[in-house]
């Protein structure tokens, strides 16, 4: 609060700037095009305030974290994204893998006695993960070990399968959420302007299925995350033309619980030409997305793709929830070029990262309903700090 009036009192803040702050202090909705203009003019310092000031009062001090694992059926596809480099076409299926149920299902009861709360499901498109594969296994793993949130899909799978099957998105959504499924992730919304989804993504679904899925699955009483692919070939006007339409529908079903910004990388991929934006850059979009999307309650940083210390600087501009202990069960961030490539990070290690820039860590279950605060908490084997005495003068 004391940084935001320092900054509404600065005699050469630009007005445009200075409506933007006000606007947010007032609790305000600001424009498609104020949206832009921050993107085109705004410097980091004056987007973290904004953005923190919103984090607190929306938050204050808590950071979220959840214990899960991902279950990645393949890396196959029959798409051919250009910034993807976890995916094969099926024609290179000698550098790829396809598990069976049963291997899908010996994966989860790996964890059997480890206190994860979520099971993220996602991977490549192929056509024998159908409807009925999909339908069977959710019901497994919900018979196995009924208190593991589901979280599975993108709605480029979603889309597919359904087609496949010919039923529409309301009949198949319906169809997953009694197999078991509990939320959808934010995946394959990569940028939604139809111009440039048409040069990296052609020919998965479009904008306004991934957005329509969305919605059959909020209209069914549940709950889904958004992403946005960003630091490629689009502009800054797409990017707030993205948060726009996520915006919009969240207004209308009130479903989206998280957003999380996806930084591309370059390493291994059909757009490896394209240079990475910066760290700078990475904090700027954290930021102007906390401020956009006021109707979004959570942002989240994959500190496994953007790195552990960027994590920890995104929590001042905007985040409050940098995802989960994963244990080295996903290969997207590694082979797209991550800093972390084997992404694995205990419970303790996640509670230091956070308590290290003063925040209150908080491990949540996928809904974000509290399972520990690990704010007062000091673990067994945790190193307590020495003090020496000093001298006292009398």
């Amino acid at each position: 609060m004391q940084s935001l009036a320092i900054l509404l009192n600065n005699p050469n803040l630009p007005k445009p700037l200075l409506t933007i702050a006000q606007k947010v202090k007032d609790n305000e909705r600001i424009s498609l095009e104020e949206g832009v203009y921050l993107y085109e003019h705004a410097e980091l310092g004056y987007l973290g305030v904004l953005a923190n000031y919103i984090r607190e009062k929306k938050h204050g001090d808590l950071t979220y974290f959840n214990r899960n694992f991902h279950l990645e059926p393949t890396n196959l596809c029959v798409y051919d994204c250009k910034f993807c480099s976890y995916s094969r076409l099926i024609k290179q299926k000698e550098e790829g893998w396809a598990l069976t149920m049963e291997e899908m299902l010996a994966i989860v009861k790996k964890y059997d006695h480890e206190p994860v709360t979520e099971v993220h499901i996602v991977g490549g498109v192929l056509p024998q993960y159908d409807v009925e594969f999909y339908s069977t296994l959710f019901t497994a793993i919900k018979q196995h070990r009924p208190a593991l949130h589901v979280k599975a899909l993108t709605p480029v799978e979603y889309h597919y399968i359904f087609k496949k099957a010919k039923i529409d998105y309301a009949t198949g959504m319906s169809l997953m959420k009694k197999a078991g499924l509990e939320s959808i992730p934010g995946g394959g919304a990569e940028i939604f302007a139809e111009e440039i989804r048409e040069q990296i993504a052609k020919d998965k679904c479009t904008a306004d299925q991934w957005l329509a899925i969305h919605e059959e699955w909020h209209k069914l009483g549940m709950r889904s995350n958004a992403t946005m692919l960003y630091g490629h070939i689009e502009s800054f006007e797409h990017r707030i033309d993205h948060l726009d339409r996520l915006r919009m529908l969240q207004d209308k079903t009130g479903g989206f619980q998280t957003f999380i910004p996806l930084k591309f990388r370059n390493q291994h991929n059909q757009m490896s030409h394209i240079a990475e934006v910066s760290v700078i850059e990475d904090l700027r979009n954290y930021a102007i997305s906390r401020i956009y999307l006021d109707n979004f309650d959570h942002i989240k940083a994959y500190w496994a793709m953007i790195s552990r210390e960027t994590a920890q600087m995104s929590l001042n501009f905007g985040v409050d929830d940098i995802d989960g202990t994963l244990d080295d069960t996903t290969k997207i961030y590694s082979m797209a070029g991550a800093e972390e490539q084997n992404p694995a990070m205990s419970t303790q290690e996640l509670v230091n990262l956070i308590k290290q820039v003063g925040r209150k860590p908080i491990e949540r279950d996928t809904l974000y309903h509290v399972v520990t605060d690990y704010t007062d908490v000091v673990f067994e084997n945790e190193v307590k700090p020495q003090y020496y005495k000093l001298p006292v003068i009398n």
